[in-house]
């Protein structure tokens, strides 16, 4: 300190830097004083570390599909609400991806992601009394009696059948593009698309009927008299009915492989396929549930003190009930969300609420598969990298030392290696011995043939830069000392060019993950269900995804893009931090 002031530091120059501090703190320096190198380091660590990292929380199976998820665009609407209906809400129901509410005065309400023709409310409906949401479409029933239609204007989906005209209506139900009504005599009209859903009337053409369900297969009818009996025309899981319950039905749900049913006595009972480990129900609600309510792979129930319950398939948090539920005194539920309504009418909801970048075109939420496709796409590249490295040093080192024939031998063969046409040759391999092995082997096999037809360059520079090396004092004290070759060539040459092939291998890296994400997207590298970002952009050529479905490709360009860009951003940086006086070039 001088006079209460800190004395500044004199600026040094990079030769009396390099003077005072080793050669590695002055590349580091170099490094840091980059700020678009850092910048590039930055981005790329970030990416890396939410593809590795981020994948153990989020987890989705790479064989799932679900038809009614495909296709849905970025945001997280599915649960909101609208303000007007949050503390006034009479009923609720749920499509996929969207909701529609009825308040205590009869009108409705829509949020969520909507197509055009859902927007196009009836104008006429009055004061609504009940609804039913399918796949993309509502049935509504008014005060008076009368069916209102909307959304879904395929195969007749959009009008009621005359056969319902003047008719009293017992209960409506909106299924897989299907509308199902059980009039006031017990008797079911069923109209649609009828090729999407295995109903059949005529198996409860003499049964009067309460209340019918249906999921995206088939349906179930609970009667008046406490009995359940399935819909479908081929035989199902949930045919098999136990017997014992037959008669004490009071209230039926209906999962995509499961069926459930509450009885008189407040019991649940669920048959069927024991997905999701769906007949597990928890003990504490057998003898005190009132309703109950199911989404694709899981159930709700109400029980007779208001509080709700619920289990099954919980990968969206459909099962996992807030607090705010408490002193529900109704439940709905369908797809992955859910909701509980209070005797004043406040809602609180839970479940699936979007996504973040989007679906594809099986349903399989983007986000994740960005992620993983990013370990894939990164792990071929680095092993590709580490393949071509390996090659390369031991053929650029042999060659540079030695010289004479061997150099000449070993550089023949690479000039050879490196005329080979890369694409074409890899898309022959890929072909001729893709289908032959597993999806493993498959990765495995790019790996190789990325790492075995790219060392080349690599070997090049390697040996010009032994040849430099070979005829210092340390090499010919190595010699003196008796030192074996390969000892010399691997363990005192090659160390000190390896700051030359780190700055090499970054910029490879790249190389290799562009290489890779082309084969993919060719066609000819990995294979789905397993993402890599070359893939996921092969799904997306047709001109229909690119312009209405545009997160499918913007997001993993984006992501390739980035990470690619990154690389080679830091890599340059590394070079010139190694060589400074390429600044001055």
């Amino acid at each position: 300190m001088l006079f209460g002031k800190k004395k500044e530091k004199a600026k040094l120059s990079v030769l009396e830097e390099e003077q005072m501090q080793s050669p590695f703190r002055t590349i580091i320096k170099n490094l840091l004083e980059n700020k678009l190198a850092m910048g590039g380091l930055i981005v790329f660590v970030s990416i890396f570390a939410m593809c590795f990292i981020l994948p153990i929380w989020f987890h989705q199976n790479l064989n799932y599909q679900d038809p009614t998820q495909k296709n849905i665009g970025p945001g997280f609407s599915f649960l909101a609400v609208p303000a007007e209906l949050k503390n006034n809400a009479e009923m609720i129901a749920f499509g996929p991806t969207f909701g529609v509410g009825v308040d205590k005065d009869g009108y409705i309400y829509e949020w969520g992601k909507l197509t055009d023709n859902l927007k196009k409310l009836p104008s006429n409906m009055g004061k609504v009394q009940d609804i039913a949401v399918g796949q993309d479409h509502v049935l509504a029933l008014n005060e008076e009696g009368q069916l209102f239609t909307w959304g879904y204007n395929r195969m007749q989906l959009n009008k009621i059948p005359q056969e319902l005209k003047g008719k009293k209506v017992r209960d409506i139900e909106a299924g897989f593009q299907v509308s199902i009504v059980v009039t006031d005599t017990g008797k079911i009209v069923f109209w649609g698309n009828e090729n999407a859903v295995d109903i059949y009337p005529p198996k409860v053409a003499n049964e009067d009927v309460k209340e019918v369900k249906s999921n995206i297969q088939t349906g179930i009818a609970l009667t008046t008299d406490g009995r359940v009996i399935p819909l479908a025309k081929k035989e199902t899981a949930i045919d098999k009915v136990p017997e014992e319950i037959q008669g004490k039905v009071e209230k039926i749900a209906l999962t995509d492989k499961s069926a459930a049913a509450v009885l008189k006595d407040g019991t649940v009972t669920v048959w069927g396929n024991n997905h999701e480990d769906i007949f597990n129900v928890p003990e504490e609600v057998q003898g005190h549930v009132v309703d109950i309510s199911a989404g694709r792979n899981h159930l709700v129930v109400l029980t007779d003190d208001g509080k709700v319950v619920s289990w099954g398939g919980n990968e969206n948090n459909q099962a996992k009930v807030p607090g705010g539920a408490a002193n529900a005194s109704k439940i709905a539920s369908a797809y992955y969300q859910n909701c509980a309504i209070d005797e004043n009418g406040k809602v609180t909801t839970w479940g699936l609420k979007g996504y973040l970048l989007g679906t594809d075109n099986l349903g399989r939420n983007m986000f994740y598969r960005i992620l993983k496709g990013g370990q894939m796409t990164m792990t071929v590249g680095f092993i590709a990298v580490i393949i071509q490295f390996v090659i390369g040093i031991f053929v650029g080192g042999i060659a540079g030392y030695y010289g004479g024939k061997v150099d000449m031998l070993l550089m023949r063969l690479a000039e050879v290696v490196g005329s080979l046409p890369f694409i074409p040759l890899a898309l022959i391999l890929s072909a001729l011995i893709g289908n032959k092995v597993s999806d493993v082997g498959r990765i495995i096999m790019i790996m190789i043939i990325l790492g075995v037809l790219g060392w080349t360059g690599i070997a090049n520079m390697v040996r010009a830069q032994v040849l430099a090396e070979r005829e210092k004092e340390f090499v010919v004290a190595a010699k003196a000392l008796g030192v074996k070759e390969r000892n010399i060539i691997f363990r005192h040459i090659v160390p000190n060019v390896m700051t030359i092939i780190i700055v090499s291998a970054t910029i490879s890296f790249a190389t290799c993950m562009l290489t890779e994400s082309g084969l993919s997207f060719l066609g000819f590298g990995v294979a789905e269900p397993i993402p890599s970002w070359g893939n996921m952009l092969n799904n997306c050529r047709a001109s229909e995804v690119i312009s209405q479905y545009w997160w499918r490709w913007v997001f993993p360009s984006i992501s390739l893009g980035l990470c690619t860009v990154s690389i080679n951003l830091f890599g340059d940086g590394l070079r010139k931090a190694v060589d400074p006086k390429a600044n001055e070039r």
